[in-house]
């Protein structure tokens, strides 16, 4: 086997969706550390971590915190709070339903026609 000298050696393409997966499947981790000094007196200290993976990833490493963020979980768990305002829903729907007939049916205040100068 002889390789062409004319043509250089090429790496197979690499798309960014192939780097994403492989991002999420093995994880990112990001770490960094901002120090904000004058005459050696330390006046601000910023410590940056970043961990990207996926969700699966995560739990495996023991990460769930979504799972009890009240800003992400509904109060009563799910799946009930969906039923309670979908039955809402059709109430409300039920009640404009049977107000629309009511009001149809009211006889308009006739207008007093324009005056001719």
């Amino acid at each position: 086997m002889t390789l062409d000298a004319r043509r250089p050696f090429q790496q197979p393409a690499v798309s960014v969706i192939d780097i994403l997966d492989r991002v999420l499947d093995k994880g990112l981790v990001i770490a960094g550390d901002i120090s904000v000094s004058l005459a050696n007196v330390e006046l601000l200290t910023i410590r940056i971590r970043l961990l990207v993976c996926s969700i699966d990833k995560a739990e495996q490493i023991g990460l769930n915190w979504w799972r009890h963020d009240r800003n992400l979980v509904s109060p009563d768990g799910g799946p009930g709070e969906i039923q309670r305002l979908e039955q809402r829903i059709r109430s409300l729907e039920q009640q404009l339903g049977s107000a629309r007939p009511a009001a149809a049916a009211k006889p308009t205040s006739a207008r007093p026609s324009p005056r001719k100068r």
